[in-house]
């Protein structure tokens, strides 16, 4: 609970070293000045938040939790979800984090703690939790996709159907922006493979040499589309593309595109 609150925080208020570090290369990299401009002003934020102590984005996000459980621990207490959840409220609340979780989708009514969240729970080898927070705001979040290919799919249709979707999105994702693609399982699980694919740092590719090319083809083409951080045009619309692959039926082939704006926060820790 303790843990979940920390990492609440810490991901509102923080941006991972992988991320920061891709920013200030495609701010080297961008060829169009005003583009190059708004990079400027998105590290110049980041530098900001870091010193007020503030959240690096306004939109705090639902929080979205994964959380790898070793086979040899005993959890004591409330089952595990509900002290996520009691963690949220306490990071949410006494972090001073804006609460954007409504009751009901279609009635609505905030919850006035951001909770519930989403939370993911695997079991694994081991005696540790590890636990990852990824608050996830809506403005990137309403630009995703899915689609159910059939296996007679080619790559090169997948390549284009996540460049289509970047360039659907436009702007409103706050580019540059990350993508995370899952490949696989069923039309659920596509989508948590894509939203997992966000949380993998930009430094570390694909292990599977395919799907490790295959995440450069993505890259380049959606790079290609002109977009530019904010929507302004440039060379830079993606930091990185992300691909999560998984076992799926002899008649499927489901393919999900999370996007993720250019303040793509997750946190871990271990206990």
């Amino acid at each position: 609970m303790q843990t979940v609150r920390e990492l609440c925080i810490v991901a509102n208020k923080s941006l991972t070293s992988d991320i920061r570090c891709r920013l200030e290369q495609a701010c080297s990299e961008e060829k169009s000045g005003i583009c190059r401009d708004v990079l400027g002003d998105i590290l110049e934020n980041l530098r900001a938040a870091k010193e007020l102590g503030i959240p690096i984005c306004q939109d705090t996000g639902m929080a979205v939790v994964f959380c790898e459980v070793g086979n040899e621990i005993y959890i004591e207490g409330d089952p595990l979800e509900d002290a996520v959840n009691e963690g949220i409220r306490q990071g949410y609340t006494e972090g001073l984090l804006r609460c954007s979780v409504v009751k009901d989708p279609i009635r609505r009514g905030n919850t006035e703690d951001n909770t519930p969240g989403i939370v993911h729970i695997r079991t694994v080898k081991g005696d540790t939790l590890k636990l990852t927070v990824a608050p996830k705001g809506f403005g990137s979040e309403n630009m995703s996709r899915m689609k159910m290919f059939t296996p007679s799919a080619t790559p090169e249709d997948i390549v284009g159907f996540v460049a289509e979707s970047v360039s659907v999105a436009g702007s409103n994702p706050c580019p540059p922006v990350i993508v995370g693609v899952g490949i696989g399982g069923d039309f659920e699980y596509a989508a948590y493979l894509a939203k997992k694919a966000l949380c993998r740092p930009l430094d570390q590719p694909n292990p599977d040499e395919f799907y490790r090319e295959l995440e450069q083809k993505m890259l380049e083409r959606v790079n290609r589309l002109g977009i530019g951080s904010q929507g302004f045009g440039g060379t830079v619309t993606a930091l990185g593309v992300n691909i999560e692959q998984y076992p799926t039926h002899i008649a499927g082939l489901p393919v999900a595109v999370n996007m993720g704006c250019h303040v793509t926060r997750h946190a871990s820790a271990q206990i």
